[in-house]
Order: structure tokens, then C-alpha cells, then sequence
């Protein structure tokens, strides 16, 4: 199976919306506003602010308040790596308890147990997937992809 045929999905699905922001701020070399931004990557405005304040926090972006405000990049395309974005806007999710029942003889799982053992999994393969993305600055794919002029 082919995987342009297919999604990928790892992390987050706010990681896309970033990832487009980052490019548009490190293609514009300037400051862009949340609204731009969102006509940019197909999303609404306070969706991105919320994507932003992420990125901002995390040092990646700086943001200037008011009118004439917007966003722009801290370090060059060439500093930032797809791990850094990923880190930025990731956030655990503290879903309700699930009781699962495994059978007719009264056995039931140890939710709490799998949710410990998983999480481990998890981080381990969340720590592997951010190493490999720091080998990725957005300079990099920005050389990967063509840009044009809207119609």
C-alpha cells in the first residue's frame, strides 16, 4: 500500500496546522497575524491563536498584542525542527477511566495496570518520534515543497 494514498496521523492533530504556520512565518520572514495565518493553512483564527500560544511559549514564535500584532519567528527555519513543533503543541490528555470487562468467567482487566504499562510504551515511542523529527529543520522542508501564487 502506498502512502500518499493515505493520511499519516502521529501526534496531535493540531501538528499539521503548526507545522503550515511555521512555514508561513519563516516564508513571509515576517510578522503575520493570526487571521492571515488562518486563511493560510484553511483553519479559523482562534484556532491558530490557540496553536500559537503553544508555539510561544515553547520559544519558538513571539507574539506582538493589538491591532498591527501578529506573529513571527524567534530562531531561522534552519533552527527549528519538526521535534521542536511536535514537543510544543503536544499535551496529555487525561481521559475518563474505562472499566473493561474481559469475559463471562469475572476476570476483569487491570485498567490502571495497562494505563501505567501503555503510557511507558507511549513515551518511549513519543521520545523516538521527537528524536527523529530534530533531524528536520522547517528550512528543510521548506526546500521539499514548491510554493505558488493564488488565482
Amino acid at each position: 500500500m502506498s502512502t500518499a494514498s493515505r493520511g499519516v496521523y502521529i501526534g496531535p492533530p493540531r501538528l499539521k496546522i503548526a507545522i503550515q504556520a511555521i512555514v508561513w512565518l519563516a516564508k513571509s520572514g515576517s510578522m503575520i497575524s493570526s487571521a492571515l495565518i488562518a486563511r493560510q493553512v484553511d483553519s479559523h483564527a482562534t484556532f491558530i491563536r490557540r496553536v500559537m500560544q503553544s508555539l510561544n511559549n515553547a520559544g519558538i514564535v513571539e507574539s506582538k498584542g493589538g491591532r498591527e500584532g501578529g506573529y513571527f519567528l524567534r530562531k531561522s527555519s534552519a533552527e527549528i525542527t519538526i521535534g521542536d513543533i511536535y514537543e510544543a503543541i503536544s499535551s496529555i490528555s487525561n481521559d475518563a477511566e474505562i472499566k473493561v470487562d474481559c469475559g463471562d468467567d469475572g476476570e476483569k482487566l487491570d485498567v490502571e495496570q495497562l494505563d501505567v504499562e501503555l503510557e511507558k510504551i507511549l513515551q518511549e515511542a513519543e521520545l523516538k518520534t521527537i528524536e527523529y523529527l530534530r533531524s528536520y529543520t522547517i528550512a528543510q522542508l521548506m526546500d521539499r515543497v514548491r510554493f505558488f501564487k493564488e488565482q
